[in-house]
């Protein structure tokens, strides 16, 4: 980027991050998640519950399904701001409905964000499995600051 370009905004970034050619290693590439979509204020990843991922009572562990609601919340949030602009949870609110059998089957979360400030911002996400049904929800809370 030359001195004359703006900074990218926060959905410029997340692209940059998810499909440019120098992206950097991320989370997502620990888990396996599949960027499904990204627009400004929703983003959609995925992810595959594999067998590494069970507890010891042989269901997946919550972390993944917290790590994936993160995600789609953070990401949602970072989608929706301007130029020079970043974010951090500062809390986020997880609520299981259902069990994950970790064998393969493929599970979807959507973030979107309910507000956007100059200071705070907060989505929601859900996580559902191929049937379409909910597995876990849950809320966020982000800082907005300079990048």
């Amino acid at each position: 980027m030359s001195g004359d370009e703006p900074p990218p905004t926060g959905l410029e970034q997340l692209r940059a991050a998810a499909f440019g050619p120098d992206r950097d290693p991320h989370i997502g590439d620990v888990l396996g998640m599949e960027v499904v979509s990204l627009a400004e204020g929703a983003v959609v990843f995925a992810l595959r519950a594999e067998p590494r991922f069970a507890n010891y009572s042989g269901t997946m562990h919550g972390g993944v399904c917290a790590t994936l609601l993160d995600s789609v919340m953070g990401c949602a949030v970072h989608s929706a701001l301007g130029p020079g602009l970043s974010c951090t949870a500062l809390e986020i609110k997880v609520n299981f409905v259902r069990p994950v059998i970790p064998d393969g089957g493929r599970l979807v979360a959507e973030g979107r964000t309910i507000h956007v400030g100059r200071t705070i911002a907060t989505a929601e996400g859900t996580v559902r499995d191929e049937r379409d049904r909910l597995i876990a929800h849950g809320t966020g809370t982000h800082l907005v600051q300079p990048r």
